[in-house]
């Protein structure tokens, strides 16, 4: 049936719209597919392009986020947010139950049991209905405005459902990363050689801070809530309110249960403290409350923590499982990694079937035998680690597990690198996973960033014989490529493109992409700052690379190494002759100073007149180091908007400098440069 009112047909997917985010991502109960959803949702974008006056900041079509989020201000919270007594032991739990029993006065009472969910803390303000500010937790007693990238989270009702709702209220819970969003967050991040998130708490935190909400909205936040405030709430206990404001859209875990006794109390902490492995999502504990509102009220606060509450902290996540075999695995660099393969065993709400044993010496020290029973630990990390062994349950035959003599891929002896724990293969050029391992860092978004290219092509192109090393990559044809299986034209296309857009690259990522060892991103810029071409590096003696400041001897020797084998200049000048970037540009010398030479600098908070990532360019531009922590060491903290509590009150402590945009751009010269009102 046609709608002959665009406005009305608007307001209803709206109300539509709404309703099935609420079904798929709080109910987990969708009535219609996705591509059914997406259809509705085109039509709304489409209908709301055609009718600017009917443009809603809360329509379901925001969710998507912008690239245009400016900097958070700061705002007060109503209420401040204290964080809660901790306890790792059932013992204390039950001491906290009697003290609430006392306190009340022999008064009947229930407790809440709550899962503690492991992510990052929301404040969210709603007025008659809908959502008007998300503020995160901050120091307590202010916190950053994150409205926009709230927004972007599906589980967020931006309308209320339903009815009955106070005018006013606040409602609060926890920002999340599931595990499924984390792994794969995690994953990009390993293949453009960036650093992991250690776990879905900092992932989750990281990314509510982003200042685009597009890739906020790409990240897949979740949210569960766990707390209503208000002078109107419908309800004289905590657990009914909750109830309440799930019937209203928002998430709140099954798990929240009335116990009603201490017997009940520890009965959930035992049930959780093993059934939680099998959540979606990162739990760090359990947290217990007071029911009644006014026995909270009564119980009242210390000076950091709420007496009607306790957190009971999990201790960190341990399982035993057997081992299968040790693999050993070869890297770009010739470096061979020992891997247990391991029976798989659930571990933080993740299967792990594998963790790195690392070198010869941690399976020495751990003395692990064929078929062990292993303790695996991840204690909120990401990565898996083997810390001990079950000798009680080895096999009386078994064997001792044994460093490989040669290399698992191409059969060359090892050789102990000086130094280090570590084997290396010396077969550079004739060992496949090295190869391979090379193109792919070659490509990788940090070095040549060649878009249509990722892990499995570059393995891919390595095994069909079309590149043998990274030269051979730009005579790549389109011909070539349309033979290669799943490759069609745009595929092929795209990674002609991209070939072609990396002959762009500036001339310090090409030296970091050529997989020299111990030549990071970081070295990479100041050897081609002191040698600004590339055959002045590929000619440079030991003591000149190591006159460079930070260039110590063992670098200068293997970049010196580097270009004493012929196949290496071989393919630089292959490279060279491709079109790539071998020299800096006029531009880039020329704006190259040595004001802040010997300056370590701190940048936090968010700025006016560049991003965060123009200032750590400038600042090493002009000689300065940045650094990622504050330590006696650091010259300068470069101050933003919104500076985290933590990190100003150590350099307060510390007496370290604290600059900010203006004193900062003085210091370099471009103070004169800044457009003001």
């Amino acid at each position: 049936m046609p709608f002959t009112d665009p406005q009305n047909r608007i307001l209803q997917l709206r109300d539509e719209l709404n309703l099935h985010n609420y079904n798929y991502y709080v109910l987990n109960a969708p009535e219609i597919s996705d591509i059914e959803f997406d259809r509705l949702l085109h039509e709304l974008e489409d209908l709301e392009k055609e009718h600017p006056e009917m443009e809603d900041p809360l329509s379901p079509t925001r969710r998507v986020g912008s690239d245009l989020t400016e900097g958070f201000e700061q705002v007060a919270h109503i209420h401040p947010m204290l964080s809660l007594a901790n306890t790792y032991s059932i013992e204390e739990v039950d001491d906290w139950f009697a003290r609430v029993r006392t306190a009340i006065e022999g008064e009947k009472f229930n407790i809440v049991g709550e899962m503690k969910f492991d992510g990052t803390s929301i404040s969210l303000i709603y007025e008659n209905g809908k959502l008007v500010r998300a503020v995160t937790r901050g120091d307590g007693e202010k916190g950053d405005d994150v409205t926009e990238n709230i927004k972007t989270i599906k589980s967020i009702p931006l309308r209320l459902q339903g009815s009955g709702w106070p005018e006013t209220f606040e409602i609060r819970g926890e920002v999340l990363m599931p595990w499924q969003e984390f792994e794969r967050l995690n994953s990009e991040r390993a293949f453009n050689e960036e650093p992991l998130f250690a776990n879905p708490r900092n992932a989750a935190s990281g990314t509510l801070k982003m200042l685009s909400s597009r890739e906020v909205a790409r990240r897949g936040l979740d949210a569960y809530f766990y707390y209503l405030l208000g002078a109107e709430l419908p309800y004289d206990n905590h657990f009914d309110n909750m109830m309440a404001a799930k019937k209203w859209g928002f998430k709140v875990s099954d798990i929240m249960t009335c116990l009603e006794s201490i017997e009940d109390v520890d009965s959930f902490i035992k049930y959780w403290d093993s059934a939680r492995r099998e959540l979606p999502v990162a739990t760090d504990g359990l947290v217990l409350k007071v029911n009644s509102l006014r026995q909270q009220l009564n119980l009242g606060f210390t000076s950091k923590s709420p007496r009607w509450a306790i957190a009971y902290k999990f201790p960190a996540e341990r399982a035993l499982t057997r081992l299968k075999f040790v693999s050993f695995e070869v890297g770009r660099m010739g470096i061979v990694t020992p891997v247990a393969n391991l029976e798989p065993v659930l571990l933080s709400g993740t299967i792990v079937k594998r963790a790195s044993l690392h070198n010869e010496d941690i399976i020495n020290t751990l003395d692990i035998h064929e078929h062990d029973m292993l303790y695996v630990e991840k204690g909120g990390e990401i990565i898996p680690k083997i810390t001990g062994v079950d000798e009680t349950k080895r096999d009386t035959d078994a064997q001792l597990i044994k460093f490989v003599s040669h290399c698992p891929a191409c059969g060359t002896p090892l050789i102990r690198v000086e130094g280090e724990a570590s084997w290396q293969c010396p077969n550079k050029f004739g060992c496949p996973p090295q190869i391979a391992g090379r193109v792919e860092h070659f490509v990788g978004r940090k070095m040549m960033n060649i878009d249509g290219i990722g892990e499995e092509t570059s393995q891919q192109l390595f095994d069909s014989g079309l590149v043998k090393n990274i030269a051979d990559l730009y005579d790549l044809t389109r011909e070539q490529l349309l033979k290669l299986e799943g490759f069609g034209p745009r595929s092929a296309e795209r990674v002609l493109e991209g070939l072609e857009t990396s002959r762009l690259a500036p001339y310090d990522r090409v030296i970091y992409s050529l997989s020299i060892p111990f030549v990071g991103d970081t070295v990479a810029k100041k050897v081609a700052k002191a040698f600004p071409d590339i055959d002045m590096l590929m000619s440079a003696k030991s003591e000149e690379l190591s006159a460079v400041k930070d260039i110590g001897p063992r670098i200068a020797e293997s970049i010196v190494e580097y270009f004493s084998n012929p196949i290496n200049i071989e393919i630089v000048n292959r490279l060279k002759a491709a079109g790539l970037q071998m020299s800096a540009s006029e531009n880039s010398s020329e704006n190259h100073t040595d004001r802040l030479e010997g300056k370590s600098f701190v940048i936090s908070g968010t700025f006016s007149h560049h991003s965060r990532d123009e200032y750590k360019e400038l600042i090493e531009r002009n000689g300065g180091k940045n650094v990622s922590s504050i330590s006696k060491k650091t010259d300068y903290v470069f101050a933003g908007k919104n500076m985290g509590p933590s990190k100003l009150e150590k350099a307060t402590s510390l007496g370290i400098p604290i600059i900010d945009e203006l004193q900062f751009l003085a210091m370099i010269g471009e103070e004169d440069n800044i457009v003001t009102d």
